[in-house]
Formats: C-alpha cells, structure tokens, sequence
C-alpha cells in the first residue's frame, strides 16, 4: 500500500494495470449491436451497390447517341419503358433508345449515363407514359452514373476488432448484409453508495437526513457511457454489512465503485472494510482537490474503486479514474478524455494545490460558476458545465487570460 499521496497520473496507471479487459465474446443480432465493441474483423461478402444504378429521377441511354446534341439540334430518343427501384431491365437498349429511370434502379444494359428528367424535352406522350424525348446537350459517358462497388467492394474491410459499433457502423454493417456480429461481453459493473445519512427520493426526509445524487449522478453517467451497472445499490455505514455485499458482488462482476467512508472520519469504513475481506489496498490518497481521500483496492483479483461521498469530487474522480478503469475494461477509445488549452475568462481566488474546477467552454474561453459555488459537496453549479478546468498547484490565486488545461465532458 503506498502510505503517502500520489500523483493522479500514477493513480491511473495503477488502476489501469490491475484490469485485465473483457476478453469474453458473444455473437448478437445486428439490431443488438449499437454501442457494442466488435470482437472479430468483419469484410464484406458483396458490392454495394451490388449494380449500376441511378443517382436521380431522368432518362438513361447511351452516351455516344447525343454526341452532337445540342439546343440549335436536339437529338430525339424513342422512350421504351420504365424502371424503378426494386425492379430489373432484362433488355439491352438499342441504338437512339432511352429508358425512364428512377432515382437507386438498376441502370439497364447499353446505358452509360441517365439525364435529369427536368432536362428533357417530351415531344410524344407524357409524362407517365412518354414516347419519345429530346437531349439538347451532349453527355459523357457515366455521367450521373453510380457503379457498381462505389460505396464498398466486396472484401472491403467494414469493422476492425476493438471498434465502436455506432449509427454510422451499423449503418455500414447493415448496407454489406450483414445480420450479426461477434462482439465483446458488456462489462459488469457495481456502483454501491454508502452512508448512514442517506435516503432516496420518494422517501420522507427525516430529520439530520439528505436525499442522495450518487447513485443518480453516477449510474446516470454510466447510462450515458453505455455500461450500466449491473448491481446497484444504497448501502449503510457498518463495515461487516458492505464486506458481505462486496463479496457477493465480486463473483459477478469486473469492476467495482463505491463512493462515501473513504476519509478519516469514525464513519470512514473502508479502513475496515478491506482488512475484513482481505482485500489489498493498492493506494489511498490522490494529490488532488477535490477528492483526495480516493482509494484503489483488489479483492480476488477485482478491482474495487473507492471514491469520495462528497456529490461534485465523486463526479471528478469518477471521471478522471473510474472512466480510463471502464476504458480499459472495454477498449472503447470514446471513453478517452479529450484535453485541450482554453483561456480562462474569470477569476480563481484559491491559491494552492492541483486543482479540478466545474466550468463552461465556449469559443476557447472558459468560464466558472459564481464564487462561492465551487465546494465538493455542491451539485447544483455543475448544470450546464461542459468540462473540468484543472489549476495547476500555486502560491497565488489564478487570474483571467491564464491560459489553463480543459478536460472535454
């Protein structure tokens, strides 16, 4: 166990190489595939489109018939049917012959180019029956043409193992055939709440009682990311009571959260919650405000993440440590936090050391919520935030224009 307070990079990384990721696979429909991570390289077994088709609403024929159309001298084309989508010319069209064409219907043989329907001139016939159609300009050869394969060929590589399954993908996935997919088992996660002073909405608030966000705050955020826990629960300050919770936990799930009792109080169980299920304790402390009581344990080799009870620094260090753990759990890139430069466009009045602030990032300035409204145990001043503001350790208070890290939410 490391006896001082460490750095949050070091924290990460122990954290990060005490998982192993999911390495179970399961195949699913493709209807069960959005937001899953592909398990198995997946290629195309076809052409899509799978053949010619037209990209609008006009006329197909051959290219070299209206060579030398032109206004002053229209080229005239006997109309010998229609296609639509769905349907297949089985013809090949002859010399100064056009077929009306509908926009994604197979292009019929001997056709090289399709002309808008607004472009041509109807001399016989009408519109849902025409005869014969006038060409004013000369056209190239697979001019408002789709090929075959445009979009992808048939062997083209569709998903790489380890990839992100979202709209875009199964959209792809769903264009090449594709019905199911290999891809790696959910993560199991356990997010547990303690504290003796809790209660959930709906419940009437007795008194020296509060209404808990924890749960809500991180089971929500967890939602959003795609992975859910899998067992959830509020539970009380007893030590022996958590302990036996903790050890049903584990034979079903990967990874472990728990906020609240990890400080120095009488009420800070986890200091006796570990010893009794002989669990390891990898580090406590984390050189960081707020939620530097944070606490990294193994119990029969799963990881156990203890954070602070205290509403905004269970947020922070949810997202600064419980993220990268989901992260390597799951190989899902999308999870990796985005930092970047902005300039801060109000005042900091805290001096000292490193620091995570709520804010709100626009055109590359970043504002912070009123004075005063910055304590860990408050909530309400984080609505509307879009990205944690580190400050970096210092004797004086930062200013606006100091140029500081933002980390995208």
């Amino acid at each position: 166990m490391r006896k001082t307070e460490i750095q949050l990079e070091e924290a990460v990384g122990l954290i990060v190489e005490n998982i192993q990721p999911v390495a179970d696979v399961e195949t699913v429909s493709l209807s069960e595939a959005m937001g899953r991570i592909g398990a198995r390289a997946v290629y195309s077994g076809t052409d899509n489109p799978p053949f010619a088709r037209s990209p609008l609403d006009g006329y197909a024929f051959f290219s070299e018939d209206v060579k030398n159309a032109s206004g002053k001298k229209p080229v005239k084309l006997q109309v010998v049917g229609t296609v639509f989508a769905g349907e297949w010319w089985n013809k090949k069209l002859g010399s100064n012959e056009a077929v009306r064409i509908m926009t994604g219907a197979a292009i019929p043989p001997g056709a090289d180019c399709v002309v808008r329907q607004e472009d041509v001139i109807l001399t016989e016939g009408n519109l849902e029956k025409p005869a014969y159609v006038e060409i004013n300009r000369a056209m190239g050869a697979y001019e408002n043409y789709c090929f075959q394969g445009e979009d992808l060929k048939k062997g083209d590589l569709l998903l790489e193992e380890g990839r992100y399954i979202g709209w875009v993908e199964m959209g792809i996935l769903a264009s090449a055939g594709i019905c199911q997919v290999l891809v790696y088992r959910r993560p199991r996660i356990a997010l547990y709440v303690t504290g003796d002073e809790l209660c959930f909405p709906g419940q009437r608030l007795q008194p020296g009682k509060i209404y808990d966000s924890n749960y809500w705050l991180l089971s929500g955020r967890m939602k959003e990311m795609g992975y859910p826990p899998a067992i959830a629960g509020l539970l009380p300050d007893e030590p022996e009571v958590v302990a036996e919770e903790l050890k049903k936990a584990v034979e079903k799930v990967d990874l472990v959260v728990t906020t609240g009792g990890v400080s120095v109080g009488a009420k800070d169980i986890f200091h006796q919650v570990l010893p009794l299920l002989g669990a390891k304790q990898i580090f406590w402390r984390v050189r960081m405000k707020p939620g530097t009581p944070a606490m990294f344990s193994l119990y029969q080799d799963i990881p156990m993440l203890h954070l602070s009870g205290n509403p905004f620094a269970a947020a922070v260090t949810f997202e600064l440590m419980a993220v990268p753990a989901i992260e390597r759990l799951t190989g899902d890139e999308r999870l990796n936090r985005k930092r970047i430069r902005a300039v801060l466009a109000s005042d900091f009045n805290k001096s000292g050391g490193r620091r995570f602030l709520r804010g709100c990032l626009k055109d590359g300035l970043v504002m912070l919520p009123s004075a005063g409204k910055h304590a860990s145990g408050m909530l309400f001043s984080m609505a509307g935030c879009n990205c944690l503001v580190e400050i970096p350790p210092s004797k004086v208070p930062v200013t606006a224009g100091h140029l500081v890290d933002v980390i995208l939410l």
